[in-house]
């Protein structure tokens, strides 16, 4: 190993997985992708790292292999949750980049602030995307093409008004249970105007894309992993969403006096 990777002070090490991995948390990583991905800069470097990862933070302790005096025990929080698998990937490949070509930190860090900006998915065709998602959800749930087409236009509509409340900076639960209550809503009333022939297909699978299948599969991963602190905070993440979703639509079948749902 080079000079130069011995002299890394280990607080910018530290500060740099840090904002890696609370990053990789945000974007829908779960803990082993995030031992693994920091793991590898940590092992080029020439550093151990103890990572404590939790729905909300990390804690990471780093030392130095060739100076134990250079070590150095950080936490940092996790930016706000939004999934982006693409992040994941282009963190994956530049973690496997520095193993292979002993790229020096400098040239890392540069790298991630370019990561970090990419733009995230625009609203308008991931929400064409949801609705057409729904719409064919309805049609393998016994709908009919106007039943899918009541679904698309709710999944449309309420994940516009969920994006919407969110650039609001509303809380995320607040979003996700208007979402809900707007998407019943314009659901609803294919029901209550008898669109279609089983427009209770319409109604059950609209609100479908707000499931959080992201924290829910992480939570199993991390349970079978052995990373058991934060498969009780992801799974207790997503039965909340779960509960704000059915609390929205329950809300809105109640006023709109739908009773057999």
């Amino acid at each position: 190993m080079s000079e130069y990777y011995k002299k890394i002070p280990a607080q910018r090490f530290a500060d740099l997985i840090l904002d890696i991995g609370t990053y990789l948390l945000a974007s829908g990583a779960h803990c082993g992708r995030l031992n693994s991905n920091l793991g590898r800069l940590a092992t080029t470097w020439g550093f151990d790292v103890n990572m404590s990862p939790t729905f909300s933070g990390l804690l990471v302790t780093v030392k130095d292999k060739n100076d134990p005096e250079n070590s150095i025990t950080r936490y940092k929080l996790s930016p706000p949750h939004n999934v982006h698998l693409a992040i994941l990937t282009e963190v994956s490949h530049l973690s496997w980049k520095v193993q292979e070509e002993k790229l020096p930190i400098e040239e890392v860090e540069k790298e991630f602030i370019r990561i970090k900006n990419k733009p995230n998915y625009k609203d308008l065709p991931v929400a064409i995307a949801v609705g057409f998602s729904c719409a064919g959800l309805c049609l393998f749930s016994m709908g009919d093409i106007m039943n899918a087409l009541v679904a698309f236009v709710a999944a449309f509509v309420g994940f516009i008004v969920k994006s919407v409340f969110a650039k609001k900076k509303f809380n995320p639960m607040i979003c996700i249970s208007i979402a809900a209550f707007t998407t019943t809503l314009i659901a609803g009333l294919g029901r209550l105007y008898g669109i279609g022939t089983h427009p209770e297909a319409a109604m059950a699978t609209a609100v479908l894309y707000l499931i959080p299948g992201v924290p829910l599969i992480n939570c199993v991963i991390d349970l079978i992993e052995g990373y058991l602190s934060s498969a009780i905070n992801r799974a207790l993440f997503g039965g909340f969403i779960l509960l704000c979703i059915a609390a929205g639509m329950t809300l809105c079948i109640t006023l709109m006096g739908i009773s057999n749902f």
